[in-house]
């Protein structure tokens, strides 16, 4: 959380000029809230506000003039940095940012980065910043990804893709994000239906979104006044869900199941089954992302949707605007929703 305390009277000189990562740190916010207070918006708090302006001047923050000089020679070639490209999320995100490059005339690169290895990671961004690019898009779902990002100084427009439910100026439950929303929608679905005891199993938690949802999760439970009886944690695979599920989650008294992606939850129903707890009469079971298999898990798999495409042509038109200003792109909504399937049915039991 966002706790009140004042920004430092006195800042060092930078050695060089100051990123928006530079003004979170002095300032005690995240990014997200600085590139928030750059670009107008009005929804942060005033002694949040207070801080990031301080740290502004203190830094004697001023825009990038180079990098956007750099976008003027109008090369029509772009790069994304990609990660972990087989899980769902950001093999779809990457496609969608590869399709709006498509349609605005640019080419998009994609350059596949091991979050695992910091040290190759440091020496493929160094390589990126010699080449002739228009601009870089950087899906950073990792802390290791985030944190390789923030330490480079981009020479070109660069897009760093938040995660901005990961940010200490939006409730867990704000609806202008993804995973807040979605958990409100399972949330609140799962309690209409009746269910009161909850568990959850969580994804990794070097992963911003999973945390996110973590969060939101939790959030949304209090608003209806309920307590988690428990939850634990898997690596986004079937896998892991089938042993967060054996191992903690057939043990509990919980009628419903609220799982972090939908392949967890798929290894979470199997696990389930073999315990005898049938889907949905005894455990309503509540994923996430509504991958396509989704639909022809047994039972049918009610989660939340995503739009992965959207995601990633959003993320591509950011990177426009730092190219081309402002008015180059116009975000659409972005509001994922719940898909109803046969894995959630009314609690038998309170």
């Amino acid at each position: 959380m966002d706790t009140e305390r004042a920004a430092p009277d006195a800042v060092a000189a930078p050695t060089k000029p100051a990123t928006i990562y530079d003004v979170a740190r002095v300032a005690g916010v995240s990014h997200q809230t600085v590139s928030r207070y750059l670009k107008g918006y009005e929804g942060i708090r005033p002694a949040t506000r207070e801080r990031v302006e301080h740290a502004l001047k203190a830094l004697d923050y001023r825009v990038n003039l180079a990098a956007r000089s750099l976008a003027t020679r109008r090369s029509n070639r772009v790069a994304a940095l990609v990660h972990d490209i087989v899980q769902v999320g950001p093999s779809k995100t990457a496609q969608g940012a590869s399709s709006g490059a498509h349609e605005a005339g640019y080419v998009l690169d994609f350059i596949a980065l091991d979050f695992r290895d910091r040290t190759a990671i440091d020496e493929a961004l160094e390589l990126i910043n010699r080449q002739d690019l228009a601009g870089v898009v950087a899906l950073s779902s990792t802390d290791d990804m985030a944190a390789a990002f923030a330490a480079t100084d981009f020479r070109m427009p660069a897009y760093i893709v938040p995660e901005d439910e990961d940010d200490d100026d939006l409730a867990s439950d704000d609806p202008l994000t993804v995973h807040g929303h979605g958990m409100k929608v399972s949330v609140d679905h799962l309690v209409e239906l009746g269910h009161r005891r909850f568990f959850y199993i969580a994804g990794p938690t070097g992963w911003s979104s999973a945390r996110n949802r973590t969060a939101a999760y939790h959030f949304a439970l209090e608003h209806h006044g309920i307590t988690s009886l428990g939850q634990t944690e898997g690596d986004w695979s079937p896998a892991s869900g089938y042993d967060a599920a054996q191992r903690v989650a057939v043990h509990t008294d919980a009628t419903a199941l609220v799982v972090a992606n939908d392949q967890m939850a798929l290894g979470a129903m199997l696990a389930l089954e073999e315990a005898g707890k049938r889907v949905p009469d005894d455990v309503s079971v509540v994923g996430f992302d509504d991958i396509p298999e989704a639909r022809f898990f047994r039972p049918p798999l009610t989660t939340v949707r995503q739009d992965f495409d959207l995601q990633g042509r959003i993320a591509f038109g950011r990177l426009l605007q730092l190219i081309d200003g402002p008015g180059a792109y116009t975000a659409p909504p972005n509001v994922p929703d719940l898909v109803v399937r046969r894995s959630t049915a009314a609690a038998l039991r309170a």
